[in-house]
């Protein structure tokens, strides 16, 4: 596996213009904005948005949704994860600057002399090739870099203290990125320098978020290495402060630290040098993560995984033993809600459903469980729709739609959740199904062929750009045009996400 750093510039910027790196979501796949990406490309021709950009006071720093913001929520309720989709002219820009010859240079060797500390950093995004997606090989470097790792190191040490930033991308100071790339003191020095590759990141990102300071945005591959970027400036630090100590040892996957050490004194004395680092970039530690073992096997898998382990083998082939299962997913899902287990769970409960060839007694009954599950664990939602079509397949015909309705109508009482109603859309919208669904998501309006924006153009002083971001080209497809029951293989996008939450 090689990193994404490791590669050369030119090719570092074709691997950061394809679709699944500007946007790593589980979309359904007549969704895709590769068509964007290479128009935007072509209509910029190799010079910045900066050059096509209105005058002040209507430039993009200017103008609020220049990035397209779309909602996730973690609990179906209060709390939510917001992605953004970065304006893509904004986008190619900063892959076209940070990928030129010298720039990638600069960045490599600034990774080199940061990453040569007392942390070990596990986590840095790992290029895939054509043939396996950017996800699914960061589930395979989490788990044999950082987990295995983990476990390795319980032959060492005999405490684990671990911790995570709390909301790390939303909370990211842009100012501190010249001096993760230049040095803080260079950085200072030369803050008001515009030719200066640290500010000229800095420029673009807070270009896109209204002038923001805090935070840059999440869900993009290039946002991932000018997170790690960062990280690994935090790193420095953290070595800086811990000069003179032994006897202990830190890994770092992204935003998630684990220490390892033979003492509660000195875990926690490294975890505060951690915090106060940290905070020098704009970020803190989350302290209801905060975990502390002196059983390092047990204490370097998530709790979560362990349980969801005794439950992976789960046995619903039969139509009797359906409800039962679903109910322990439920159970599941309440305890660790929108988990990487739930979310895993689900997805063998939808590859066991698919062989189930009886219509259950208890159907209606089952798709009322799935749909709490969906309701306390909405991230599950691609695995749970696919459970969702498969039951209600077995329904007469003329009482699908009612149920459907029904499920319609229950999942529409989860606030702020686009990327659910996307994946509603998908399956209610699926050939046979033919439920007038309707969605005030502007992805969903603009795939059922209604006129919306996803990103604010008002900015774009040229036409040829503004017809390359043209969003109804995010459309390769129809739902109407798949299977009502998706197959197991449409969800593999969403299984690859599964380690992930």
């Amino acid at each position: 596996m090689k990193r994404v750093i490791d590669l050369d510039g030119a090719a570092a910027r074709a691997y950061l213009e394809r679709p699944e790196c500007y946007f790593r979501s589980d979309f359904p796949p007549y969704i895709s904005f590769g068509s964007i990406l290479s128009d935007v490309s072509a209509a910029l021709s190799g010079r910045p948005y900066t050059d096509f950009q209105k005058a002040k006071p209507h430039r993009p720093v200017d103008t609020a949704g220049v990035n397209y913001e779309l909602l996730s929520t973690k609990d179906g309720r209060f709390a939510w994860r917001p992605f953004e989709l970065i304006h893509p002219a904004i986008y190619i820009t900063l892959v076209q600057l940070i990928c030129e010859e010298s720039n990638w240079s600069l960045l490599q060797e600034r990774f080199n002399e940061l990453q040569t500390g007392v942390v070990e950093c596990t986590g840095f995004p790992m290029a895939s090739s054509t043939s396996t997606s950017h996800d699914a090989l960061q589930v395979r470097n989490w788990w044999l870099r950082y987990e295995q790792r983990s476990l390795a190191l319980s032959l060492e040490y005999t405490h684990l203290l671990k911790t995570d930033v709390s909301n790390c991308y939303a909370s990211l100071y842009t100012h501190s990125i010249p001096w993760a790339l230049h040095g803080y003191d260079f950085a200072k020095q030369h803050q008001t320098d515009r030719t200066l590759l640290g500010n000229q990141i800095d420029f673009h990102i807070r270009n896109s978020r209204y002038g923001q300071t805090n935070g840059i945005t999440q869900g993009s591959v290039l946002m991932d290495v000018i997170a790690e970027l960062v990280l690994a400036y935090v790193d420095h630090l953290i070595t800086n402060q811990l000069k003179g100590e032994t006897d202990f040892h830190i890994l770092r996957y992204r935003d998630d630290y684990s220490v390892f050490t033979c003492s509660d004194e000195l875990a926690t004395k490294i975890v505060r040098v951690i915090s106060d680092c940290l905070r020098k970039v704009g970020m803190q530690l989350g302290g209801a993560k905060t975990s502390v073992s002196t059983n390092i096997v047990e204490g370097a898998i998530k709790s979560e995984k362990l349980a969801g382990i005794q439950l992976e083998d789960m046995d619903i082939t039969q139509a009797k033993s359906v409800q039962k299962q679903l109910l322990r997913l439920h159970s599941f899902a309440r305890k660790y809600p929108n988990t990487g287990a739930v979310k895993r769970l689900a997805d063998h409960a939808f590859q066991k459903i698919m062989t189930v060839t009886v219509a259950p007694d208890d159907l209606v009954v089952q798709v009322a469980i799935v749909c709490d599950i969906a309701v306390v664990s909405p991230s599950a939602f691609p695995a749970l729709s696919g459970i969702l079509a498969k039951l209600i397949s077995f329904a007469p015909e003329q009482d699908r739609q009612l149920l459907w309705s029904k499920v319609i109508q229950k999942m529409q009482r989860i606030p702020h959740n686009g990327h659910l109603e996307v994946w509603l859309q998908r399956i209610t919208k699926a050939n046979g199904v033919d439920l007038n669904f309707s969605s005030l998501e502007p992805i969903c309006q603009i795939v059922d062929g209604q006129a919306a924006d996803l990103w604010d153009n008002s900015w774009i002083d040229n036409h040829v750009l503004v017809k390359a971001l043209d969003a109804s080209k995010i459309v390769v497809g129809v739902p109407e045009e798949l299977d009502p029951v998706p197959a197991i293989e449409e969800i593999a996008l969403f299984r690859e996400f599964a380690e992930f939450s």
